[in-house]
């Protein structure tokens, strides 16, 4: 994943697994999906701007190298390419959506909303000063938006 724009420590805060003694999450797993309808675009841009400068991440996540040497995934599920999700996601219309941290957040902790996007109009605005420094993208990718519950 590249960081594209929004607060390194607030994704670092939220990146972590209570269930698992606050240690770094290797695996995230959607619960459910958001449609890409304008209403619901429209509350994840007040969301991102209620969270400026330092409440939100948006990411660009492109397909790493598959490493053979990595620790087999949990029981009950399979390593698979980016360009699946991207499928699925593309044919659903929607974004994936996983609430952080994981397992809850504890007393006076906070907690967020991690939105992946397929390629679509919501997250080719947040491509545009990527694309000048990557140039066109040819493989499939997910733009990934975390924000700050709202209070």
């Amino acid at each position: 994943m590249h960081m594209l724009e929004g607060g390194v420590n607030f994704l670092h805060a939220l990146m972590r697994d209570n269930q698992a003694g606050g240690s770094k999450i290797t695996q995230l797993k959607i619960a459910q999906r958001l449609r890409l309808d304008q209403p619901k675009l429209d509350e994840v841009t007040r969301r991102i701007k209620l969270g400026s400068p330092d409440g939100y991440a948006v990411l660009l996540a492109v397909q790493g190298p598959m490493d053979r040497d990595a620790p087999p995934p949990e029981a009950g599920l399979q390593q698979r390419l980016l360009r699946n999700l991207v499928t699925y996601l593309r044919n659903k219309q929607a974004a994936g959506v996983i609430g952080l941290p994981l397992g809850g957040p504890k007393e006076r902790e906070m907690g967020g909303m991690l939105y992946a996007f397929p390629p679509c109009d919501f997250s080719q605005q947040y491509l545009q000063t990527a694309l000048k420094t990557l140039g066109k993208l040819e493989e499939e990718h997910l733009v990934i938006v975390v924000v700050r519950d709202s209070p």
